[in-house]
């Protein structure tokens, strides 16, 4: 099943939470609700959807500042990686897979900018969180950050088909939402040729 992707622009930062909703069912995924999740909870009641579970991309508190506030009011359960957030219900690694009424959403670990930063791959798209923004990548000069892993998580996305859509976690670029066919000819990060070239570029 493809599932309906919602973008919300959490008010008054760059951020983007998100909703993935089974049509058939009004059932719901929430993504990284922010530090003022007022959008995903209004979206929630206004759609009438029902959030089954709310899922971190990592554990950076602009991501996951309104976990408590949306699992209170919606009574979801929490998924992330435990290399990020210690207190989730559902422990996510590579190649868990969480069930939103029929739409199937595969995790994939992407290490690089966290230790346990994740994307969502429901059918068709990539949550990216702050792993790929449309035309740049995440920071990887963070206590825990790995440049060397984040180039290869990078790889890893970039081989995912053209039409594939990218959500990413921050409005950085010059569109909010782009796919894997732009990134490809527009992100210098994608267009590295060897690791020490994407060190120079990322870390320099």
């Amino acid at each position: 099943m493809k599932p309906e992707i919602l973008q919300i622009p959490v008010a008054g930062t760059d951020n983007f939470s998100y909703l993935v909703v089974c049509p058939e069912t009004g059932k719901a995924l929430g993504v990284d609700p922010g530090m003022s999740p007022e959008g995903m909870l209004a979206l929630l009641r206004s759609r009438e959807l029902t959030l089954e579970i709310l899922a971190n991309t990592h554990g950076h508190q602009d991501h996951i500042a309104g976990n408590a506030e949306v699992l209170q009011a919606t009574g979801a359960k929490l998924a992330a990686c435990p290399l990020d957030v210690r207190n989730a219900e559902i422990l996510l690694s590579e190649g868990s897979r969480l069930l939103i009424g029929s739409v199937i959403v595969e995790v994939l670990h992407t290490p690089g900018h966290t230790p346990g930063s994740v994307v969502y791959n429901p059918t068709g798209a990539l949550i990216t969180g702050d792993t790929l923004f449309v035309t740049r990548c995440g920071r990887a000069d963070f206590p825990g950050s790995d440049p060397s892993a984040l180039y290869h998580s990078l790889l890893r996305l970039a081989a995912f088909p053209a039409e594939t859509r990218v959500f990413p976690g921050h409005d950085y670029g010059p569109k909010p939402h782009s796919t894997i066919a732009y990134e490809r000819e527009h992100n210098a990060y994608l267009q590295c040729p060897d690791l020490e070239s994407f060190l120079r570029l990322r870390m320099g």
